[in-house]
């Protein structure tokens, strides 16, 4: 998940070097594309559990029309607010969204290590948030507040939309149906719901071979890559966990707009990262063994107990 975190955090800073391509078209081809290479790689395991699939077709449908929504709003709002400050608003919702999701459908429990975690990491994107603004309306290149706001809006649509496709994947993973076949679903037919917009934004993306190399990497790398290691974090651990990890790809997008753009991050932004580095510290630090005979107290499933049982365990294994 961590991995994955990072390979999305780059996603902002490669769009800089296609500015002329814009962010629905640059949405359509990451994860259209990303989407439609991870249906094809899967598409033996998809062939082999069709019968699973079908007998879950509205959460199939669920999931794709969320990985359809998400890409155009996560851009749109990136484009509209700033790199850093829509990354932060669309991954710093999700843990909420995605945890008010399996607590309306699941009936998850929250236990206090989660919520510590959870509001260390929204305090840190916070922070990132104000950090960011504050740069970017002092500066030259100071945006319209509508913008911004309309901007942010479409971060929370995006952080919804991706709660909705984690919680999916991982909702047919756990009835049975394995990480590939789940991801190669959900993520095809979104991919297939994103192939009009590409086709009617995405002209500039072979105007230049720069163009096209910024396409062909969000595809590849960030979406593909990154969604494959994705699934596979969904097979152990529950979706508002997962989310709540991802909250690592704001940090990386921030450090690399310093790094590899040039921006300047005031020392708020700097303070976000490390409460951002405390959230996943807490999260993935393994559980104390438990005492032999004694018998481990449990609050529920889902982003409770066990969620950390399994971070535990999944840690254990690597």
């Amino acid at each position: 998940m961590l991995v994955a975190s990072v390979l999305w955090g780059t996603t902002g800073t490669a769009a800089t070097f296609a500015p002329a391509v814009g962010p629905l078209a640059i949405g359509a081809a990451a994860m259209g594309l990303g989407g439609l290479l991870q249906a094809v790689m899967a598409a033996p395991r998809i062939a082999r559990e069709a019968s699973g699939l079908r007998a879950r077709r509205g959460v199939v449908a669920l999931g794709a029309l969320a990985v359809g929504a998400y890409p155009l709003a996560f851009y749109t709002s990136m484009h509209l607010a700033g790199v850093a400050a829509g990354t932060v608003v669309s991954i710093g919702s999700a843990p909420l969204a995605s945890a008010l999701v399996e607590r309306a459908v699941d009936g998850s429990r929250l236990t206090r290590r989660w919520m510590t975690g959870a509001a260390m990491g929204l305090c840190g994107t916070v922070l990132l948030c104000v950090a960011e603004a504050a740069r970017s309306h002092s500066g030259s290149d100071a945006r319209p507040m509508a913008s911004t706001v309309l901007g942010i809006g479409l971060g929370l649509v995006a952080g919804f939309t991706y709660a909705l496709y984690s919680w999916a994947a991982h909702r047919l993973i756990n009835s049975g149906v394995t990480s590939g076949a789940a991801m190669g679903t959900v993520f095809g037919l979104g991919g297939l719901l994103l192939l009009p917009v590409l086709l009617a934004t995405g002209a500039p993306l072979v105007d230049s071979w720069t163009n096209a190399g910024v396409g062909a990497y969000m595809a590849l790398v960030p979406m593909f890559l990154g969604y494959v290691l994705f699934g596979w974090g969904l097979a152990h651990i529950p979706a508002s966990t997962a989310t709540t990890l991802s909250l690592l790809e704001p940090a990386v997008a921030a450090v690399l707009a310093v790094l590899v753009v040039g921006e300047r991050l005031p020392s708020l932004g700097w303070a976000g990262i490390a409460l951002v580095v405390g959230c996943l510290a807490v999260l993935t630090a393994p559980s104390p063994p438990v005492a032999k005979g004694r018998v481990p107290h449990r609050d529920g499933g889902g982003a409770g107990e066990g969620t950390k049982n399994v971070i535990s365990e999944s840690l254990e294994l690597r």
